[in-house]
């Protein structure tokens, strides 16, 4: 390179070097659906009747002055992918974002409205466009709370909220599964404290990753953390709440001293690999709290270990941001014909077409999923922030998942149920086991080596 070439070379690159500005913007947007929509987590239509807490799409916007990415968590229970990619188009036309470069997940409450159809409900379609609609915005809205910030990251441990749902169980222990037979080894949520329990069918992930954001005068901007625990649960009957989730952001604010801040802080707390982990100790005593003390109790648990890992965090003034994704197609485990003439059969039979018993729901999953297609095509994202990777899975991914993708790389975190739902997530191992999370439906679907393909396509990502 010539003198004059490499001087201004030179000069252009220390000139970058001294105006990157790291910037950020978070802001919540309210999703609280109307009453008498559908609510999903069960075998049966509940419908909404009352609201205890209202539902938010969480937005965080980061920016190192050439890429922006921008991550979601929004409280619902599934979010289909044809909804959260119409949120995505609007949001790209809207911030210049690329779709690609946002990570939106669902929380999984079980107490939320139907974004999609799925055993005895079906989502509003009116809903869907609202709930599109208000992801945009959200995002939009971070882009306009652009302002320089810090931003750092730290991992904290709270082991004794999550527990493994599926036990291996001593003779007598196992139940007629919905295709007729006792072949499964593991049975998801025995009764507790029964003499029947052996062991946990496998482990849990009990960390707790911390991305911290502050303005650049340090005042609390946002701070998103994640757990891998199915949901809390214990609302009322037929009404709406953000679970454990929605608290968490509310504590996490007070505890940060982040109240009535201009522009609004902003919390979030995202599901991890959780497809088979839950907050019930079934060797132990139950502690009888009323509606929402579980749910208040782990929250309020949760958000002092991220505030003690918050106190910790190196904050950085500028790192590098990157987004990649990737379609992976992976099988779908169809029926047998002669499973297909047994379920279309057992909904012959059926007392009430609009009232199923869980066992004629499962077969009018087998009459559906012999009419899927062989191959479809999944979505798996990875962002870079800094050293810091975030994977996106959207599944309901067993812990084994999880800790085989940190076992891989340090500063890793999963993030579940996003970008779309395909079912449950579970491993070679797991899915011989049988048990629940296995069974062949719409939320359990995916072929029989997805879970080591999803892990080795995002190691390829996180590089």
């Amino acid at each position: 390179m010539h003198l004059p070439a490499l001087l201004l070379f030179l000069f252009t690159f220390h000139a970058f070097a001294a105006d990157k500005i790291f910037r950020a913007g978070a802001a919540a947007s309210n999703v609280t659906p109307w009453l008498g929509v559908s609510m999903p987590g069960g075998f049966t239509d509940r419908r909404a009747t009352r609201i205890h807490d209202e539902l938010y799409a969480r937005c965080l916007v980061l920016d190192d002055g050439q890429t922006k990415l921008a991550i979601v968590v929004v409280d619902n229970c599934i979010l289909p992918r044809d909804v959260l990619d119409r949120a995505k188009a609007m949001a790209q036309k809207t911030t210049g974002i690329p779709a690609a470069h946002m990570l939106v997940s669902a929380t999984h409450t079980h107490s939320g409205p139907a974004a999609m159809d799925i055993a005895m409900c079906k989502a509003d379609p009116e809903y869907q466009a609202f709930l599109a609609r208000r992801i945009a915005d959200g995002i939009q809205r971070a882009v306009a709370n652009l302002a320089p910030a810090k931003i750092g990251w730290g991992f904290g441990e709270l082991p004794s909220e999550v527990f493994n749902r599926r036990w291996h169980m001593k003779d007598g222990g196992i139940n007629e599964n919905p295709f007729g037979n006792k072949d499964d080894k593991v049975r998801m949520n025995p009764p507790r404290r029964s003499p029947l329990l052996d062991r946990p069918a496998g482990p849990t992930d009990t960390q707790v990753p911390v991305l911290s954001v502050l303005h650049a005068d340090g005042r609390p901007l946002a701070l998103h953390s994640n757990y891998s625990l199915h949901y809390v649960g214990g609302t009322g009957a037929g009404t709406i709440s953000a679970d454990y989730f929605g608290v968490f952001a509310d504590r996490i604010q007070e505890l940060l001293k982040a109240d009535r801040q201009q522009p609004p802080f902003v919390g979030m707390l995202s599901n991890g690999t959780s497809g088979d982990i839950n907050n019930i100790n079934f060797q132990g005593v139950p502690a009888g709290r009323p509606l929402y003390g579980q749910i208040n109790f782990v929250a309020n648990k949760l958000a002092d270990e991220v505030l003690r890992v918050q106190k910790k965090i190196k904050h950085h003034d500028w790192v590098a941001l990157k987004a990649v994704q990737k379609d992976i197609t992976l099988g779908v485990r169809r029926p047998q014909p002669d499973e297909v003439a047994r379920a279309k059969q057992m909904l012959k039979d059926a007392k009430d077409p609009k009232r199923l018993t869980t066992f004629e729901v499962y077969a009018q999953e087998t009459v559906n999923l012999a009419k899927h297609p062989p191959r479809i095509p999944v979505p798996v994202q990875a962002l870079h922030i800094g050293s810091l990777r975030i994977c996106a899975i959207p599944c309901e991914p067993f812990a084994e998942v999880g800790l085989a993708l940190k076992d891989r790389r340090k500063d890793t975190f999963v993030i579940g149920l996003a970008n779309g739902y395909y079912g449950y997530l579970p491993t070679a191992r797991q899915l011989a086991l049988g048990g629940y999370e296995t069974w062949r439906s719409s939320w359990s679907f995916l072929e029989v080596d997805s879970a080591k393909r999803v892990i080795n396509t995002l190691e390829k990502l996180m590089e």
